[in-house]
């Protein structure tokens, strides 16, 4: 993330940009590329598994889009797998997310979701690192990256991990601070979702969708108006014009848009919102069929 601008919050601006919810935690600051107006919002974490299934992949993008599309801020740690689904289903709903990393933003791990977290800071987000920027990313310190995007949540969910699963720290670090912690069941037979039953034997919260989830934390979903974009207005002609031809991913509708990212994925929400395109489990968009 070389390019990205980035600022060092010391504690006392957390405290304001975090709203609270980094308090008691043992940091001295985050270094931050993006904005953090989104945690004014409630936030949910929604962790996981880094080899999951498609199934998994599947839920957790659609989880994530659905807590986006009802107000909700989702918190994630840019990691390959359940983390990348759920940022990417933030997106697709036009919603900004947060983004934690294990090492400094210029060290970015892993890189293959290096342009996801670009996405994620033109979006409106922010991704943010308790480590320089010129630091590698080392084993170790991914349980302090866990306790981070436990402390800025106000739920954890884990949509799908094994037994042994670095999401089960992020929901014990959750636990320890009084968090609730939510989780996918699975079937019983399924490596894969040997952590979530764990999870659910030991009394975290079985949850079934967003639904669940928003209800166990008191939260009634935002309603949505968007306005309506003006006839014919350009950039949404474009990105119709684009998917009229077949399904295209979020790097194609926006550079159809010939808008910066920010107002081309804000163009986006609205139409997702207005019910003109959908979001695809594969990631990409297709007009719909309504």
């Amino acid at each position: 993330m070389e390019e990205s601008i980035r600022r060092f919050l010391t504690r006392e601006e957390l405290a304001v940009a975090a709203y609270g919810r980094l308090t008691g935690a043992a940091l001295a600051g985050l270094w931050a590329a993006g904005e953090l107006a989104a945690l004014a919002a409630p936030t949910v974490a929604v962790v996981g598994t880094r080899a999951p299934s498609e199934d998994g992949r599947q839920l957790a993008h659609r989880l994530a889009a659905d807590l986006g599309a009802a107000g909700v801020c989702v918190i994630s740690g840019l990691a390959l797998g359940i983390d990348a689904a759920a940022h990417a289903g933030s997106l697709a709903a036009g919603a900004p997310t947060i983004g934690v990393l294990g090492g400094g933003h210029d060290r970015f791990f892993p890189p293959r979701n290096a342009e996801l977290a670009r996405r994620i800071v033109a979006g409106g987000g922010a991704v943010l690192s308790p480590y320089p920027p010129e630091h590698p990313a080392y084993p170790w310190q991914f349980l302090a990256r866990n306790g981070i995007v436990a402390a800025l949540a106000d739920g954890v969910v884990v949509v799908e991990a094994a037994a042994r699963s670095g999401a089960l720290n992020t929901a014990s670090w959750a636990a320890d601070r009084g968090i609730p912690v939510m989780a996918f069941p699975g079937d019983v037979g399924r490596p894969k979702a040997a952590g979530c039953l764990a999870l659910i034997r030991d009394g975290a919260t079985l949850v079934r969708d967003a639904g669940d989830v928003l209800a166990q934390l008191g939260l009634t979903p935002a309603v949505r108006r968007p306005e309506a974009a003006p006839a014919g207005d350009p950039a949404d002609a474009r990105i119709l014009r684009l998917l009229d031809a077949g399904p295209a991913d979020a790097d194609a509708v926006v550079a159809s848009s010939d808008l910066p990212p920010g107002p081309a994925l804000a163009r986006v929400g609205d139409l997702l919102a207005a019910g003109t395109i959908v979001a695809g489990s594969d990631g990409r968009f297709r007009r719909s069929s309504g």
